[in-house]
C-alpha cells in the first residue's frame, strides 16, 4: 500500500511557489536567450511560458528533491494564480534511487494560499525506479478535484478515485493524504480489492463507509462500519481494523462484528462484540477470537450447533487454498445447544445443551461436522425432547468428554462427580411417575448413533438413585434407555415406604417399578398399613407389627411389591416366626403366600396378656413340608409333599397339612390342623411316649387335641419304666395331650381293644 502516497501533491505546491519568486529572473534569462522578441502578451495576463520546466534541490545538500515540466505557463494578470497546462512532475525519493510521477492535464497554483488545485484528472504512478523499468506493475492512482497546500503537503479531493497495484485495485469517494503522518484517508463509497501475494489465493475484498491507511504502522481502519469478503466469507463490524506486514493482511479487529462461511453443505456464522481475525500468506483466516457475547452458528444437514461464551476462539486448519474449522475454544458461561434438525428416515433426537465456564470442541476432518467437546471445569448437561416419548434430562458434573459421530449425533460422552434429573414424560405423570436423581463418582453414556438416542448409561463410584419415595444405592449402576431400566451392581440397595432390598445386583425397570434382584438378596418389608386398620383382616401367615424380613439368592417384586417372588434358599421371618424355602411367592392383593421345596415354617405363640406372658413359655409350632399354599381369606395353610408337624412334646406326619390359623389377637397362631395320606402322632410326656397311626387325624390347639381316623388306627404307649409297649386299636383314637387321655372309638362289627403290659406282681 506504499502506493498510498500517491497524494504528494504536495510538492507541486512547493515547486509553483518557487516559480512564482523567481519568475521574473527566468523571464529575463529566456528573453536574453532568445533572438526574437516574445510575442505580445494578453492584456489579462502578466507572464506567459511555452514548454516549461523546473529543479528544485536542496540548497544545503544539493538533492533534487523534484522536477517539475508543463507544456505552458500562464500567470492572470493583477491576480495571484498561475495556470499550468500538461504537468509532469517528478517527486524523488531520499536516497534518489525512485521517484513518484504526477501527470494532470491542467492545474492552477494560487500564490497567495499557496495551493495548487487541479480540477480535472490527476495521475500519480508511485514508486518508480530512476534507471531501468520497475520490477513489478507499479502502483497507478486516478482521481480529479485535488487541492494540494503548499506549506504542509497536504492532499485532498471530494471526486471519485481509483487506484490500481501489484496486489489488485480499489475505489472511494474523496480523499485526503498527509505526507507528514503518511495518514490517508479515503472519504466515503470505500472498495478495496486485495490479491495476497501466494500464487493462486483467492482475492479479498475490503468495503467500508471510509478508510484511513496509516502507512508508518501497516494499518488500514474502516469507520464506522466495514466488511470483508473472500469467496464464501463475509465478516462486518464497526471500527475495523486491517493490520499488514510486507504487503499481507495478518489482523482484522472489529467491533459489534458478525460473519459467516457459507459451503455446500455447511454453514458457519459468528459473532461478538470484539472480533480479532488472524490470517495467512494466502489470505485466509486461521484463527477468530471473539470477546463479550461471542456467538458461533455451525449448520449442516442434519444438525445446527450454536456456541455462546464471554470469549470464543476460533482454530482453522488449511485445506488446500481454504481453511476449515478444527478447534472451538469457549470460556466464561459457555453454552453449547446441538439441536437435531428434521431429516428423512431419521426421527428427532432430544436437542442437547451443555453449559461450563470453559470448554473445548474439535471438529472432525472437513470442519463440518463435531468430534468432540470437552469441558475444563463443572458443567451441565441438558437433554431437551423434541418428541412425547423423550425425557427431560439435566447432569451436572466435571470434566465432560462428548464423542460426535456423523451428522454431530452424539456417541457418549464421560463426565465425574456427576448428578442427573430425569423428569417424567407427560404419559409418565399419568401414572404417577416422579422425577428420579442420581449421583455418581463417574459417568459414560453411549448413544444410538443413527438417531443420538440415549442407548446406555453407566454410573459408578457410590451411585444413589431417588424417584418419589424410592431410593437405591450401589457401588455402580447401568441404564437401558429404551428399555428405561436400571441395574445396580455390588452393595446394590434399594428402599421404599414399604420397606428395602439388598442384593449384589438389582434390575429396576422405571416404567413399571418391578424390579429383580439377586445374589445374597436381604429384604425387609414394613407390615401392611391398610391391613392393620382392621385387626381382624391382618391375619397373615406371617404377621404383626415388625418388619417381615427375607434372605434368599434372587427376589423380583411386581405391582410396586404387591407381589414378590423369592428363589434359592429364602429364608421368610417376621419376629421369632418363619418361613424357609427354596421358593416363595407372595400376593398381597390375592393375600396369599405359596413356597415350594424344603418348606419349614415355624409359628411361635404366647399369651397376649403380659402377666402371663411373663410367667409362660412361647410355644414353637414347626411344620416341614414339599409344598405350601397359603390363603388369607380362609387364613388356611395347604402343605403337602411329605408333611410333619412338631409341637411340644407332640409330633404329626402326613402326606397332606391343612392348618387353620387364628384371627389376629389370638393367643395361639395354630388354631387346627387335619392331616392326610398316613397319618402318624408321635407325643412325648414326662414319662411316655405314644405313637399313633392311621389314615388322616385332627389337631386343635385349644385342647391340645388329636384324633386319628382310618379303617383301623393304632396308638402304641411306650412308659419309660417298662420295657413293653401298650397298644391301643380302634376305628377312631382320640389323645389328648395336656392330660395324657386317650379314647378310643370303635363302631361297627370290630370293637377297639388295648393291650396293657403291667409290671410282674401287679
Amino acid at each position: 500500500m506504499r502506493g498510498i502516497r500517491w497524494l504528494l501533491l504536495v510538492a507541486i505546491a512547493a515547486i509553483v511557489a518557487v516559480v512564482a519568486l523567481k519568475y521574473l529572473a527566468q523571464k529575463r534569462k529566456l528573453a536574453g536567450d532568445t533572438p526574437l522578441p516574445p510575442a505580445a502578451l494578453s492584456a489579462d495576463l502578466s507572464a506567459s511560458s511555452v514548454g516549461w520546466q523546473y529543479r528544485d534541490k536542496d540548497l544545503a545538500t544539493g538533492r533534487v528533491r523534484s522536477d517539475i515540466q508543463a507544456e505552458s505557463m500562464q500567470q492572470v494578470k493583477d491576480a495571484s494564480r498561475v495556470d499550468l497546462k500538461k504537468v509532469v512532475m517528478k517527486i524523488y525519493s531520499k536516497d534518489a534511487k525512485t521517484f513518484d510521477l504526477v501527470k494532470s492535464a491542467a492545474a492552477t497554483f494560487d500564490t497567495t494560499a499557496r495551493s495548487l488545485f487541479s480540477q480535472g484528472e490527476v495521475e500519480i504512478t508511485l514508486n518508480l525506479p530512476v534507471d531501468g523499468p520497475p520490477p513489478a506493475a507499479p502502483t497507478i492512482i486516478r482521481t480529479s478535484g485535488v487541492t494540494c497546500d503548499s506549506n504542509t503537503g497536504r492532499a485532498d479531493t471530494d471526486q471519485p478515485s481509483s487506484f490500481t497495484f501489484e496486489k489488485g485495485d480499489g475505489k472511494a469517494t474523496g480523499a485526503t493524504y498527509d505526507p507528514t503522518t503518511h495518514e490517508l484517508q479515503m472519504k466515503h463509497d470505500v472498495e478495496v480489492h486485495w490479491n495476497p501475494p501466494t500464487p493462486g489465493a483467492k482475492p479479498m475484498k475490503i468495503e467500508g463507509y471510509s478508510l484511513y491507511y496509516h502507512e508508518t504502522l501497516g494499518e488500514i481502519w474502516l469507520k464506522p462500519w466495514g466488511r470483508l469478503t473472500r469467496e464464501n466469507m463475509v465478516v462486518d463490524g464497526e471500527e475495523i481494523v486491517v493490520k499488514m506486514q510486507d504487503r499481507v493482511i495478518r489482523n482484522v479487529t472489529a467491533l459489534r462484528a458478525h460473519g459467516r462461511d457459507d459451503y455446500p453443505n455447511r454453514k458457519i456464522v459468528y459473532a461478538a462484540e470484539e472480533l480479532s481475525m488472524d490470517f495467512d500468506d494466502s489470505g485466509v483466516a486461521r484463527k477468530i477470537d471473539g470477546s463479550k457475547n461471542a456467538v458461533l452458528t455451525s449448520t449442516t444437514d442434519t444438525a445446527e450447533t450454536n456456541v455462546t461464551a464471554n470469549h470464543v476462539d476460533l482454530n482453522f486448519d488449511a485445506d488446500g487454498k481454504d481453511a476449515v474449522l478444527s478447534h472451538v475454544n469457549a470460556n466464561g458461561n459457555a453454552v453449547v445447544t446441538s439441536k437435531p434438525l428434521p431429516a428423512p428416515g431419521h426421527p428427532l433426537s432430544e436437542t442437547h445443551v451443555l453449559r461450563s465456564e470453559t470448554l473445548e470442541m474439535k471438529m472432525r476432518p472437513g470442519g463440518k461436522e463435531m468430534e468432540s467437546v470437552i469441558t475444563k471445569a463443572p458443567g451441565k448437561l441438558e437433554f431437551l425432547p423434541n418428541q412425547p416419548v423423550q425425557h427431560h434430562r439435566v447432569l451436572d458434573g466435571r470434566d465432560f468428554v462428548i464423542a460426535y459421530g456423523a451428522g454431530n449425533r452424539i456417541e457418549n460422552f464421560r463426565a465425574t462427580g456427576v448428578k442427573t434429573v430425569t423428569d417424567p414424560t407427560a404419559e409418565e405423570k399419568k401414572r404417577n411417575r416422579a422425577q428420579s436423581l442420581t449421583s455418581s463418582r463417574d459417568l459414560e453414556a453411549k448413544f444410538d448413533p443413527k438417531t443420538s438416542k440415549l442407548a446406555t448409561m453407566q454410573q459408578s463410584g457410590d451411585f444413589v438413585y431417588e424417584e418419589g419415595d424410592r431410593h437405591a444405592r450401589a457401588a455402580k449402576a447401568s441404564m437401558d434407555a429404551d428399555q428405561n431400566v436400571i441395574l445396580l451392581d455390588a452393595a446394590a440397595r434399594m428402599w421404599d415406604a414399604t420397606g428395602s432390598t439388598a442384593a449384589d445386583h438389582i434390575h429396576l425397570d422405571q416404567r413399571t417399578g418391578d424390579f429383580t434382584a439377586e445374589g445374597n438378596v436381604n429384604s425387609s418389608r414394613l407390615p401392611d398399613k391398610e391391613q392393620n386398620k382392621d385387626s381382624k383382616k391382618n391375619a397373615e401367615m406371617l404377621s404383626g407389627d415388625d418388619p417381615l424380613q427375607a434372605t434368599a439368592r434372587k427376589m423380583e417384586s411386581r405391582d410396586r411389591n404387591r407381589r414378590i417372588h423369592y428363589e434359592g434358599g429364602v429364608n421368610m421371618w417376621q419376629g421369632a416366626n418363619r418361613i424357609q424355602a427354596d421358593v416363595i411367592d407372595r400376593d398381597r392383593e390375592k393375600r396369599s403366600l405359596v413356597a415350594d421345596g424344603k418348606v419349614i415354617t415355624n409359628l411361635w405363640e404366647e399369651p397376649k396378656d403380659e402377666q402371663k406372658k411373663k410367667a409362660s413359655t412361647p410355644v414353637l409350632t414347626e411344620v416341614h413340608a414339599g409344598h405350601l399354599v397359603y390363603t388369607d381369606e380362609n387364613r388356611l395353610a395347604n402343605y403337602s409333599g411329605g408333611v410333619q408337624l412338631t409341637r411340644p412334646g407332640l409330633q404329626v406326619k402326613g402326606r397332606t397339612l391343612r392348618a387353620f390359623l387364628s384371627e389376629s389377637g389370638a393367643e395361639s397362631r395354630l388354631e387346627k390342623a387335619y392331616v392326610d395320606g398316613g397319618a402318624e402322632i408321635f407325643s412325648t410326656g414326662k414319662d411316655r411316649t405314644r405313637t399313633g397311626t392311621g389314615e388322616s387325624a385332627e389337631y386343635t390347639t385349644a385342647d391340645q387335641k388329636v384324633i386319628l381316623k382310618g379303617t383301623w388306627v393304632k396308638m402304641v404307649e411306650k412308659l419309660f419304666n417298662r420295657p413293653q409297649p401298650n397298644t391301643t386299636e380302634g376305628k377312631e383314637l382320640t389323645y389328648f395331650a395336656n392330660d395324657d387321655r386317650l379314647l378310643v372309638t370303635s363302631p361297627g362289627e370290630k370293637p377297639g381293644n388295648s393291650l396293657i403290659n403291667r409290671k410282674k406282681g401287679k
